[in-house]
């Protein structure tokens, strides 16, 4: 029976990477994203069957109609990757494009893992990962105040679910990936230039793998992230969102 690997968000940066590197492990492979051309276009670099699905996950009914479509195969991964986030301050930003980002980031991610649990529950294996961001590791981030409350949201659920497995003994893997600036399309749809080099999306995607299968709940690529994030546990949450605040206006400054 084929093994299938599910990427939301396939169409471009991390969701594309993880559907290039899942698919030389031998996976078959369900794509979905808004893009259709883009998910095409990908279908048919990869030398795997690759089941296209098109869908607005930011819609609830969309994120039903995906599981329907793929409860009765075999998934054995589970990427929960679609998402966007923004750029500015809460006051000017536009409530249209960050509700959009609540029912994407948090809706549609609660939803799809919830359905995909439960049936991986049922067979007692499978890997789930969330694509969250270190923005989620840290007490807030000014001027990018929605993305980060998402994203916090993220790595809170996985955690907590992921216990909630392990008092179980589940065989089933709930993990969340929680990266820093990564070279990708986000940074021109959060309308944002990081103030850190970004890392390669071929290099996260390898180690987030790499960390699937030792089980690792959070995933934090890079040393430099892994430092930045265990500081923000350690110093004092106020001066945490202070330098936090002033790394987005750098970015802000940097457009």
């Amino acid at each position: 029976m084929k093994r299938y690997a599910v990427v939301t968000g396939a169409s471009s940066g991390i969701g594309m990477e993880f559907a290039r590197q899942l698919a030389k492990k031998g996976y078959s492979l369900v794509l979905t994203a808004r893009r259709e051309e883009r998910l095409k276009e990908l279908a048919e670099e990869l030398l795997v069957e690759c089941r296209i699905i098109p869908a607005d996950l930011s819609k609830e009914e969309e994120c039903h109609r995906l599981f329907e479509e793929i409860k009765n195969l075999k998934v054995t991964v589970f990427i929960n990757n679609a998402g966007f986030g923004d750029c500015g301050k809460f006051i000017d930003s536009s409530l249209t494009k960050e509700l959009d980002m609540i029912r994407l980031n948090i809706e549609a991610m609660h939803i799809l893992m919830k359905l995909m649990l439960q049936k991986m529950q049922a067979d007692n294996r499978g890997y789930i990962l969330n694509v969250a961001s270190s923005a989620g590791l840290l007490p807030a981030g000014p001027y990018m105040s929605t993305y980060y409350a998402t994203k916090a949201y993220v790595t809170s659920l996985t955690r907590g679910v992921a216990e909630e497995l392990r008092e179980a003994g589940s065989r089933v893997y709930v993990g969340c990936l929680c990266p820093g600036p990564v070279d990708t399309e986000f940074n021109a749809v959060a309308n944002v230039e990081f103030a850190l080099k970004g890392i390669q999306a071929k290099d996260c995607v390898a180690y987030a793998l790499k960390q699937m299968s030792h089980k690792q709940t959070v995933i934090v690529p890079t040393l430099l992230m892994k430092l930045a994030t265990t500081s923000g546990r350690m110093i004092p949450q106020k001066l945490c969102v202070q330098i936090a605040a002033g790394q987005q206006k750098r970015k802000m400054e940097g457009k």
